[in-house]
């Protein structure tokens, strides 16, 4: 248990004094119900001694005043009514706890998402629900418990797993800062897909000048340890103390490490039965990129067709880059050769940014013709012939080809799932790696201590893959630049009471979905406190009612409920 370092006493113990605090949100709460009302309310519930309202209850003066209730009113649970935990739990704890209280006694009810935002048609309605969560959120803090988070020896050493330009730049930056880092890489070089690019976009900088550079940085950096010709073949362990198996000309090793960033990259989509895909006259952007960066393209009369296995019932989703790299490869034939006609068919043209949109521009200017396809009228390639119907004209077109170039996405690669099994990581629908949240945390996984950057977690060009490389480092530092972390006290548990009731079944194994759940050698469950983050499936399925969650207990949970039954 966490003492209350103002009086030296669990405050978890003491006879609940409830302050609660509602937050207009600026306009998102405040604008649709009245706050001053609700924290009136509040004010008549069982053990609650203080409640007032603020405009914005996580600003500076928001959290002054709550440490200034504490004081005054000797308060030894909090609750705040506002916008999500998701955001803003972590920052109401560490107040409350700066003034002495166990971070576990302040509890969040979400009055914003939960009711303002989504009733905001029903004004009267929303009023009465978010009485009834403050309700519901005061019965639950009077049965809360102090609790301590519990403390982790951290082994200071990363590995990243893969050797593109995400983990190359992600491995250097670790390595500068001071930490081990290991990199391991599947093929016999570092560099990734960028060794068969010809040119980078926007502006056609050379790919092998920027590999090489990189490569002068991987030599000259210390503590950095390259894996080359090396496959993972096993995972195991928690934040601040993984092990792995790695494997190189049929010998196994084992590494150790405290953070690991996966940056895997992804794989080029090969359209074998598309469009009379043959790799000679028929090609794909990579290989058209091949041929660049070798000096032995020479097509005339050049036609890129768009979306090619993309953006269709197989696969969904736009792979971000293969229009830039269309109009990138156009504008480098023009520079070979002025006189070369070059036709873009494509479904929408797709250039984010100011220099991307400029080399489009420029492209059009220089006379690379763009015509849009429907998808239900794609165009056919014959020999020597491209043959497209076109809105814009309203008529079916014949364009001389003597090369079609086919733009094709980057899909997962094939050990993804493997590896994400090795992790315990998920994958999002198409089968790339998923982030713990898109926004808030996009290059980290929900399994602490686990990182993702670059085409590993979705299609990204090398700008985006080495920013996320350097932001995953960075994100791993957090972890290694200390020798012990706190990892979270609201875990579930077996209780040593309840652990002659458990039969073993697994079903609390199989639901984990942080895979924490393992039987022992006697046949009995254990739950790894490191890995557990408390989320209750395993409590909820437990067949025996066996296992407990800290903070989420049944006397907390029947708390609520009854507080909304029972008038």
């Amino acid at each position: 248990m966490m003492e209350n370092v103002r009086d030296g006493k669990d405050s978890s113990k003491n006879k609940p004094r409830i302050g609660v605090f509602v937050c207009h949100c600026g306009s998102n709460i405040g604008g649709l119900i009245d706050c001053k009302m609700l924290a009136e309310y509040a004010s008549t519930l069982p053990d609650v001694v203080h409640s007032e309202d603020n405009l914005y209850t996580c600003s500076e003066n928001g959290l002054t005043n709550i440490r200034k209730a504490i004081k005054d009113y000797s308060l030894n649970r909090i609750v705040v009514a506002s916008c999500t935990p998701r955001t803003h739990e972590a920052l109401f704890r560490e107040t409350v706890k700066e003034e002495g209280l166990n971070p576990y006694l302040f509890n969040f009810v979400n009055i914003r998402d939960q009711c303002t935002w989504v009733h905001m048609k029903q004004p009267e309605a929303a009023f009465k629900k978010a009485k009834d969560l403050i309700k519901m959120g005061a019965a639950k803090a009077r049965h809360l418990e102090a609790l301590s988070k519990n403390e982790l020896k951290v082994n200071q050493v990363a590995i990243v797993i893969g050797g593109g330009v995400a983990g190359i730049s992600a491995a250097i930056s670790l390595s500068k800062q001071g930490f081990k880092v290991h990199l391991i890489e599947k093929k016999d070089s570092l560099g990734g897909n960028v060794n068969s690019f010809h040119s980078l976009f926007p502006g056609s900088s050379s790919s092998a000048e920027l590999v090489k550079k990189l490569l002068d940085q991987v030599k000259g950096t210390q503590n950095l340890q390259v894996h080359l010709s090396s496959t993972v073949k096993d995972i195991n362990g928690y934040v601040g103390n993984f092990g792995m198996t790695i494997e190189k000309d049929g010998k196994r090793s084992e590494i150790n490490a405290g953070a690991i960033i996966v940056a895997t990259g992804a794989s080029v989509f090969k359209p074998i039965g598309m469009y009379n895909y043959d790799g000679r006259m028929v090609i794909t952007q990579l290989e058209l990129e091949q041929e660049l960066r070798e000096k032995r393209f020479s097509g005339k009369d050049i036609v890129m067709i768009q979306c090619v296995g993309a953006r269709d019932k197989v696969r969904s989703y736009c792979s971000n880059v293969c229009c830039s790299v269309a109009v990138k490869n156009a504008l480098l034939i023009k520079n070979q050769d002025p006189a070369a006609k070059i036709t873009v068919l494509f479904r929408d043209m797709y250039t984010p940014g100011v220099k991307q949109e400029q080399e489009y521009t420029m492209a059009r200017s220089r006379g690379v013709t763009f015509l849009r396809y429907s998808e239900d009228k794609k165009p056919i390639v014959e020999k020597g012939m491209v043959r497209i119907y076109t809105n814009q004209l309203g008529d079916t077109l014949s364009i001389p080809a003597d090369t079609v170039v086919l733009s094709t996405p980057m899909i997962p690669n094939d050990n993804n799932k493997f590896l994400s099994e090795l992790l315990k990581v998920p994958l999002e629908e198409n089968g790339f790696f998923l982030e713990a949240h898109v926004k808030l945390r996009p290059v980290d996984f929900a399994t602490d201590g686990i990182f993702v950057a670059g085409c590993a977690k979705w299609p990204a060009c090398i700008s985006e893959s080495i920013s996320q490389g350097l932001a995953a480092a960075s994100r791993a530092s957090t972890i290694l630049s200390h020798e012990t972390i706190e990892v979270e006290g609201s875990t579930s548990y077996i209780p040593e009471l309840n652990s002659e009731l458990c039969k073993g079944c697994e079903v609390c194994i199989s639901v984990c979905p942080y895979h924490a759940i393992f039987k022992n050698d006697q046949g009995k469950v254990e739950i790894i406190q490191a890995q557990c983050k408390g989320c209750g499936v395993c409590t909820s399925t437990c067949t025996k009612r066996v296992i407990v969650s800290k903070h989420f207990t049944n006397e907390q949970i029947l708390s609520e409920i009854n507080a909304l039954v029972i008038e």
